[in-house]
């Protein structure tokens, strides 16, 4: 049943200029872009994936700080305002580590909760499976879940070809080839704008010509949207600096969601997660939502997130 966006509750988007940006060396001298809310909080990570931003999180960072947590929303490297690797050096490992160093070594908190989506979901996954004990609680949807023993990451669907197995081929096997046909940063936003416009992506109507143009201008240099697409590269002889630990089944207690209008991730991350996540509430359906869960239905994340990691306030703080 298709949901009626006319019912969807109006979401309240900050101003643009909302957030301090807050900026740190977090490895070899590469520096992560950062907001960081509710300094004091339980510390709450959360990741963003492509094509997004630290800015995707919007909506979430400021009901959550007020609710009590220390919100940390980091831009990976090579995406907003963080920097490019200065070795061309993008995979899961490496922002792994790089959001670790960030939030154990600069901030201080040996143990965090984390939200993550898209690329960010394994990334999430990694943190988990790499640092024992550092994620204390994760939240996880509309993303590549961790193959087990029961879910081969051959058969799932968003790998599988579908309707995005065009801009998969292009972005991972073809990266040159697409970068001629994007020449400018008109060109090159509006290759992003398309999955925010798009009904494969976003339920209709969730992002207004403004917010598209929000999302879509930390895409405009070549640079930024190379990095980008790198992770896409890994399955086209991209070489990794090690093989991530994104493998489950992952014991951290998990809220597994999933965006029901998402056609690029498809209804078959339910039946993955169930295997996947051996702790888990879920997985739980989001009406009036596609990919960008955050941002589309903030107003059933939040408090969500709210009334699932509540008791972990006050005792995961450093």
């Amino acid at each position: 049943m298709q949901y009626d966006p006319k019912l969807r509750p109006a979401q309240v988007t900050p101003d643009f200029d909302a957030f301090e940006v807050h900026r740190a060396e977090v490895r070899d001298g590469l520096r992560a872009a950062y907001l960081h809310e509710g300094v004091g909080g339980t510390p709450l990570l959360l990741l963003h994936g492509y094509p997004e931003t630290k800015r995707i999180w919007w909506r979430n960072v400021g009901p959550l700080a007020d609710a009590g947590f220390e919100v940390i929303a980091p831009d990976l490297r090579g995406f907003g305002d963080s920097d490019l690797s200065p070795d061309d050096a993008y995979d899961i490992s490496i922002y792994s580590r790089d959001v670790h160093a960030l939030v154990h070594d600069v901030l201080g908190h040996e143990r965090c909760a984390v939200v993550a989506g898209d690329l960010g979901g394994p990334v999430a996954v990694d943190l988990a499976q790499r640092f024992a004990g550092f994620v204390e609680r994760l939240c996880f949807f509309n993303t590549v879940p961790p193959p087990t023993e029961g879910f081969d990451l051959a058969t799932f669907s968003a790998l599988a070809g579908g309707p995005t197995g065009d801009y998969q081929d292009l972005q991972g096997r073809r990266p040159d080839e697409l970068m001629a046909m994007l020449p400018n940063e008109a060109a090159r936003r509006q290759w992003i704008a398309a999955m925010y416009t798009s009904r494969l992506w976003a339920s209709p109507g969730t992002f207004t010509p403004e917010q598209v143009d929000f999302m879509t201008e930390p895409f405009a240099s070549e640079a930024r949207i190379r990095a980008a697409w790198a992770p896409y590269q890994l399955a086209h002889g991209r070489p990794m600096s090690e093989m991530p630990m994104t493998f489950g089944p992952v014991q951290v207690p998990t809220l597994v969601l999933y965006g029901h209008d998402d056609h690029v991730v498809g209804d078959d991350f339910i039946p993955a997660c169930e295997v996947a996540f051996a702790n888990r509430i879920g997985p739980l359906v989001v009406p009036g939502a596609g990919h960008f869960v955050q941002w589309e239905r903030a107003d059933i994340l939040n408090p969500l997130l709210v009334a699932t990691f509540g008791d972990l306030r006050g005792t995961i703080r450093t």
